[in-house]
């Protein structure tokens, strides 16, 4: 899976990506909640005394993983329902767009807008993708801007200023 730029891509084949990645995910999680649940009811783990943690640290565990589970559970149905459209210059990007930042030295990236599951990267070297929401600060500035468009954001206190250069 490569791809140098939001024009090249097929954004129905990256949403299955997307939606494969989620599924592998939420399984790791589903195991490693099941695991911490077992952990949390073991018989030879019931505290003997107030400094034997070790049942209540993996019932804190299997709590937190299994509300990640269901997080990823939303995301994959959110997913699972999205409509991709072509981009409309007239609306600016939207959700479900494929965006190619360059930055002042050149560097481009991809990113794709989504619904849910900010941070999900897929893909490699310069054909990576990064999953970004519109309430990321980034993402809400690429709500409505076309190409050729301009976003900036103050990083450890930097400006880092990005240009639009393609929008699928």
């Amino acid at each position: 899976m490569y791809w140098s730029s939001a024009t090249d891509m097929d954004k129905g084949q990256l949403l299955h990506h997307i939606v494969a990645q989620l599924e592998q995910d939420m399984e790791l999680l589903r195991q490693a909640a099941q695991t911490a649940y077992e952990t949390a009811t073991a018989e030879e783990n019931i505290a003997e005394n107030k400094y034997d943690t070790l049942g209540l640290e993996a019932s804190y565990l299997a709590t937190g993983q299994a509300r990640r589970t269901a997080e990823i559970r939303q995301a994959l149905q959110t997913y699972r329902q999205l409509l991709l459209r072509d981009y409309d210059p007239a609306r600016g990007i939207q959700i479900g767009c494929l965006v190619t930042l360059e930055d002042e030295d050149g560097q481009q990236r991809l990113l794709f807008l989504g619904p849910e599951g900010a941070g999900l990267k897929i893909g490699e070297g310069d054909g990576l993708v990064t999953v970004i929401t519109p309430r990321a600060p980034l993402g809400q500035q690429l709500v409505g801007k076309r190409v050729d468009d301009e976003v900036s954001l103050v990083v450890n206190g930097v400006m880092q200023v990005q240009f639009i250069v393609a929008v699928a």
